[in-house]
Order: C-alpha cells, then structure tokens, then sequence
C-alpha cells in the first residue's frame, strides 16, 4: 500500500484524517475488482458496510454496462444503502446516481462522429508505425466506441482475465509506447492506460480528475474531505490524473489491499 502526494509513507494503520473523510473515491478494475469481473462476495459486503458510513464514488474506465455487471447487481436493495453510491463510467464522462428507486443519469458527454473518426484514424496509423500485429482471436471487438469515450483493448472486450494478465505481463511496455505515440497524434484528446490492457481516449480535460470536480460540484463535497483509491497511479496511468485536483490518494496494488483498507474505515 503507498499513499502518494502530500502525506509520505503508507503506514499499517490509517490515520485519523483518512478516516474522517465524507466520500471515498474508488478506481474500479484492479482496485475493486479483477479486471471486467463482478465484485467478489467479501468486497461487495465490505462496500455495503462503508456505505452506512460514508458516500461513495467509483470512477473507472469502463462504460456503464460495466458497472451494472461489476457492481449494480451485488448492492442489494436497501435504498439508503445506494442513495450514498455515486458512479462515474467511462472515466467520469458519465454520472449515474440512485435516486426515486432508479439509477438516473445526471450527465453524460457524447463524443462527436468527427472525434471518434479522429481517434480510429490514429490507431490505424499507430497500428502501421509500429508494426502491430492483431492476434488470431479477439474476444469481442478490439476497439470500442463507448459513446462518451473510446477504448482499445488488444485482446477483445471479453477477453478472459489469465490472458490480459499475460498480455500484460509480456506487453505493457508496448502499450506505453502506442499510448505515448496516440498522445503525440491526439493533443486534443486525454490518452490513458487503464486496467491489464486497457488504452482509454476521451477529449480533453475529461478524465478522473474531471470526476473528482464533478463530485465536488454535484455533492457539495469539498475535495479535502475525500480520498481516492486506485492502482495507476504512476505518470500515464488513468488514475494518476486525479492528484492535480488536491485530493489524498491511496495506491494499492489490486482489490486484497483495497479491503484492509475498507476494514481500517470501517472499525
């Protein structure tokens, strides 16, 4: 576990400031969860539990379809419970929230036909400057137009979890480098990794960050008094993006760290 920004060394016991913060701010895919996979029963318990106490956000790169397999369904049914749950799809450019008995969309931000057109012409360049071979088989489309956001996933969409974990393993460095390329194509556009394999573009300034303010603005809740959790945090990463907002941060290294941390709010 490592806190980042203004507060040092992650110590095993968090201290009384993190504990009195309003609203935790959770990453999804790697922090939450396994990559694409439903909350697991001792998570979804330990999120029922925090809630009671304090409101939460998650924020991830996957759409809203996502969330409602990840996460929606292992909430249960008590209203006042999903009142305090607030969800941000597709790196905040989305904004779902429980209220009167349904999940409503408080905003969502479509992406023009010009934009997306932009953003598939510069992985087709991309894909050719550096010699990118697709694999045999794709789970699901590679390249993903989510409305509000486009992500590439080189192995499909449902590609199985054990082999993004190779992928990644035998891969990232590669991603990195077509992300640097696509930034460099795409200065208009936020370009970001996310989960095992995961490329996210959306336009610019539309990122975690921008989910950060918008908590701010429709919750009426100071950043000060929120902490995010996530495991990409480092420069490039989906969730690094939130610490220009001021916000105190917690890096984990998957969803096993995530619930020690969820216990220590709870106690």
């Amino acid at each position: 576990m490592r806190r980042s920004g203004i507060l040092g060394a992650m110590t095993a016991i968090l201290p009384t400031e993190f504990k009195s913060k309003k609203l935790v701010v959770f990453d999804l895919d790697g922090t939450l969860t396994i990559s694409k996979s439903p909350l697991d029963e001792e998570m979804a318990e330990l999120l029922k539990k925090l809630l009671v106490l304090k409101k939460v956000a998650v924020i991830s790169g996957g759409f809203l379809p996502q969330h409602q397999k990840q996460i929606i369904p292992f909430m249960g049914e008590d209203e006042a419970v999903l009142s305090q749950l607030f969800l941000f799809p597709a790196s905040s450019t989305v904004f779902v929230r429980y209220e009167d008995g349904e999940w409503k969309k408080v905003y969502e931000n479509i992406m023009s036909e010009k934009e997306k057109a932009k953003i598939m012409n510069a992985f087709n360049m991309v894909f050719e400057e550096l010699s990118y071979q697709k694999p045999e088989k794709l789970y699901g489309v590679d390249i993903e137009d989510r409305g509000t956001q486009v992500s590439f996933s080189p192995l499909g969409q449902q590609a199985p979890v054990e082999l993004k974990v190779k992928w990644n393993a035998e891969h990232n460095d590669f991603r990195k480098q077509m992300r640097d390329r696509l930034t460099e194509l795409l200065p208009e556009f936020e370009v970001r990794v996310g989960g095992l394999t995961t490329i996210d573009i959306t336009p610019k300034g539309i990122d975690k960050a921008y989910g950060i303010r918008k908590i701010e603005e429709h919750l009426n809740i100071p950043i000060s008094d929120m902490v995010f959790i996530g495991d990409e945090m480092g420069e490039g990463g989906n969730d690094g993006a939130v610490k220009v907002t001021g916000i105190d941060t917690i890096e984990v290294e998957d969803q096993e760290e995530t619930k020690k941390i969820i216990r220590e709010l709870i106690k």
